[in-house]
């Protein structure tokens, strides 16, 4: 994980981290093989090496660790997709398999899923440094693969934040068993056409600038 993405209350000595890496390895074997609650707090100590007052200085609660787990293998895919960009030209398309990507990714661990989007359900307000990384690191993968030549507008930003909740939404009914993969898919790319709408220059964002300068 990069130091971006770390809590700023988060700077560890490099035994510090490992230890810390540990912990989240084994949150996610244990999530991996039985969901939410297989994941109990004694049994990340023990899978982890460490003992459990230690890992209770690392994450307060379970909430804690499986939203931090959640941020970790978000890490991981934003380092992978890095390395392998869609290749399509339109960015809208580019967004859309960079997401659908991510969503096959987990997919392919759906009692880790579950586990870590419960967790951010779950979260209040103690969690809420973890929860907002959580959230940076979807919008940085997001406009990655937008590959926009400059700072987004506030037009693009406000798309990108419902990009994203579309997309966490999608992943919750589909963990629920309320949407199959195609209609997810469906969801994904239909969301996805408002970075034309917002593009610099379209009519779409032209008349998304002048409501908001009307509401000044």
């Amino acid at each position: 994980m990069t130091a971006e993405a770390k809590p700023a209350s988060l700077q560890l000595t490099e035994r510090q981290e490992a230890r810390r890496r540990r912990i989240l390895h084994a949150s996610a074997r244990l999530a991996s093989r039985g969901g939410f609650d297989a994941v109990q707090m004694r049994e990340v100590a023990e899978n982890s090496g460490v003992a459990l007052g230690t890992l209770y200085r690392y994450f307060p609660s379970k909430v804690h660790l499986l939203v931090a787990t959640m941020q970790d293998q978000l890490q991981h895919m934003h380092e992978t997709l890095r390395k392998q960009p869609p290749a399509d030209e339109e960015p809208t398309a580019r967004v859309a398999q960079t997401l659908m990507r991510a969503f096959r990714a987990l997919q392919r661990e759906p009692h880790l899923a579950d586990a870590m989007v419960r967790a951010l359900t779950f979260a209040d307000r103690s969690v809420s440094p973890e929860v907002d990384t959580v959230s940076r690191l979807t919008t940085a993968i997001i406009l990655d693969a937008m590959g926009l030549d400059g700072p987004p507008t506030p037009e693009q930003l406000s798309a990108v934040r419902v990009i994203e909740h579309t997309w966490h939404s999608a992943l919750i009914t589909w963990l629920s068993g309320r949407a199959s993969i195609a209609q997810v898919k469906i969801d994904i790319e239909t969301v996805c056409r408002l970075i034309d709408l917002t593009a610099p220059g379209a009519p779409g964002a032209q008349a998304a600038r002048a409501t908001a300068e009307n509401r000044e």
